[in-house]
C-alpha cells in the first residue's frame, strides 16, 4: 500500500524550491529595498536556479524526500538545519570559483542565509500538513506480534496517514471471540472503512468469507505485512517462508540492470581507487611508525553463492585476527592508535576498491560477512543464506536504514534485525536503488556516521 508517496515528494519538491526564491526575493528586497526590479531577480535568480536544483539533490541525500515516519520526523529540524548549511557552503565555493556565474554577492549570501534558514524549517516542519489527509479514516487491524504493535504506533502518531487505528483484534486470542457478534458489531458500530489484515496467519483463514462480505459495505483491506514493508523499508521476518521466495525473489537475468550496475561498480571505483593511493604513503608511514608491521591485511569474506572471496584492509590492529575477533593464534590482539584513526575516518576501507574492480564485491549489496559468523546464523537465523544469492558490497539497504547493525562480533538478534532489509534490498534492487544507496552512503560518510 503506498500511501501518496510520489504526491508528497512532490509537494515537498514544490514546496522547497518556492521557498528557495521566496527567499532570494526576500533577501534582494533587503539588500536593495525599493530598488528591487525584474531585470534584479532574474539576474539572480538565474545562477540561485542552478543552485537550487543542486541543493535538492543534497536534501535527497539526506533523506528529506522520503516519507516522514516518525523516527525522521524526530530528527527533521536538525537534519533540515544541516542539509541547508552544506548547500550555503556550495553556494559561497560555486560564487567565489566559478566566474561564469557573473556575481559574488557576499552581502547577499549572508542575508540570504538569515532569511532562508528559519523559512526552510518552518516549511519542512510545518509545510508537512498539506500533505496529510484533512480526514481520517477509521481503521481496524486484526494482527499479532511486535509487528503490528509498530505499525499501529507509526500510524496513530504520524499525521502523513489517511487512517488511525481505534480497534484492534490480536489473532492469539481470536479463538475466544465470536466473529459475528463482536468483530462484526464493532466494525460497524464503529464505523470501521479500513481493515488491516495478517493475511499471513493460518488463524485469520476461517474468518475470511466474513470479511470477503465486508466489501460489499465498502470497507478497504490491507494486507498487514506489505503496510509494514511499505512503512518501514524492510521485509517482516515473520512472513519469510519457502512461499515468501517463490513470490518475491527472481535470479532470471537481468541484463540491463547488471550492465548498469557493473558500468557504475567500474566509473565509481577507478578515480577513487586512483585518487586513494594518494593516501597510501601516509598510511603506510604512519604504521612503521608506530610498529612497523605490513600495511595491507587480506580477510575472507562469504560471497555471491557462498564463494569465498578475500577482501583487502589497511591494517588497524596489532596483527590479523582473520575474524576471531581480537585473538590471533593465541595473541590477543587490540586496535592500534593509527588503526583507530583509520576506522574513524573509514580510510581502512580504502584497499576494497580494487575488490570492487576485480569484481569480488560490488559497490552496492549486502555487507560480505566473515564465514566463522555465516556459520553460526545459518543455524540460529532460518533463510539467512539467501543473503547470498547476489554479489556483497560495500554498503548496502541495512548499513544506512538499520541504526543497530553489528559491526564486530557475534550478534544474532541485530542480525536477524539486518537481514529483514536485506532481503528488502534483495526483493527490491534496482539501478535507481542502488543510486539512492551510493547517495545516502557519501552523506554518511561525509557525517562520519553509521560505523
Amino acid at each position: 500500500m503506498k500511501i501518496g508517496r510520489e504526491k508528497e515528494a512532490l509537494v515537498l519538491f514544490v514546496g522547497d524550491i518556492a521557498i528557495f526564491a521566496i527567499s532570494l526575493y526576500v533577501t534582494l528586497f533587503f539588500r536593495y529595498r525599493d530598488a528591487v526590479s525584474l531585470d534584479l531577480f532574474t539576474t539572480h535568480l538565474l545562477p540561485f536556479g542552478v543552485l537550487f536544483l543542486v541543493w535538492v539533490l543534497v536534501f535527497f541525500t539526506a533523506g528529506l524526500y522520503e516519507k516522514h515516519t516518525l523516527v525522521l520526523k524526530n530528527k527533521l529540524p536538525t537534519v533540515i538545519l544541516e542539509a541547508h548549511i552544506i548547500n550555503i557552503i556550495i553556494a559561497v565555493l560555486v560564487f567565489y570559483f566559478v566566474p561564469a556565474f557573473g556575481i559574488a554577492p557576499k552581502t547577499i549570501l549572508f542575508i540570504y542565509t538569515v532569511i532562508s534558514s528559519p523559512l526552510i524549517v518552518f516549511w519542512r516542519v510545518y509545510g508537512q500538513e498539506l500533505v496529510s489527509p484533512s480526514h481520517k479514516q477509521n481503521a481496524l487491524i486484526i494482527g499479532h506480534g511486535e509487528e503490528m504493535k509498530e505499525i499501529i504506533e507509526e500510524v496513530n502518531n504520524n499525521s502523513r496517514y489517511g487512517f488511525s487505528f481505534i480497534s484492534s483484534i490480536d489473532l492469539n486470542e481470536i479463538d475466544s471471540l465470536d466473529f459475528q457478534g463482536e468483530i462484526l458489531s464493532r466494525i460497524y458500530s464503529e464505523n470501521i472503512q479500513v481493515v488491516v489484515v495478517d493475511l499471513a496467519s493460518d488463524k485469520v483463514v476461517p474468518f475470511l468469507p466474513n470479511l470477503y462480505n465486508l466489501i460489499f459495505s465498502h470497507v478497504r483491506f490491507v494486507d498487514m505485512h506489505k503496510l509494514f514493508e511499505d512503512m518501514f523499508d524492510k521485509v517482516p521476518l515473520s512472513l519469510v517462508r519457502y512461499n515468501w521466495f517463490i513470490e518475491n525473489i527472481s535470479l532470471a537475468s537481468r541484463d540491463a540492470y547488471d550492465f548498469l550496475k557493473r558500468g557504475m561498480d567500474i566509473l565509481i571505483s577507478i578515480p577513487l581507487a586512483v585518487l586513494s593511493l594518494l593516501v597510501y604513503p601516509f598510511v603506510w608511514l604512519a604504521i612503521k611508525i608506530e610498529d612497523g608491521g605490513k600495511l595491507l591485511i587480506t580477510q575472507e569474506r562469504v560471497g555471491r553463492n557462498n564463494s569465498l572471496i578475500h577482501i583487502y584492509k589497511f591494517r588497524s590492529m596489532t596483527g590479523n585476527d582473520q575474524g576471531n575477533y581480537g585473538v590471533q593464534g593465541k595473541t590477543q590482539l587490540s586496535v592500534t592508535r593509527v588503526g583507530k584513526w583509520l576506522r574513524l575516518l573509514r580510510i581502512d576501507e580504502l584497499p576494497q576498491l580494487w575488490n570492487v574492480l576485480r569484481g569480488d564485491i560490488s559497490l552496492i549489496g549486502p555487507r560480505p560477512e566473515l564465514p566463522t559468523l555465516v556459520k553460526t546464523y545459518e543455524k540460529e537465523i532460518p533463510f539467512y543464506g539467501l543473503r547470498h544469492l547476489i554479489q556483497p558490497g560495500l554498503s548496502g539497504w541495512a548499513q544506512i536504514y538499520h541504526e543497530g547493525h553489528p559491526h564486530h562480533g557475534e550478534a544474532v538478534e541485530e542480525t536477524k534485525e539486518k537481514l529483514s532489509y536485506d532481503l528488502y534490498y534483495l526483493k527490491n534492487r534496482s539501478f535507481f536503488l542502488d543510486v539512492k544507496i551510493a547517495l545516502k552512503t557519501l552523506k554518511i560518510l561525509m557525517s562520519r556516521s553509521g560505523r
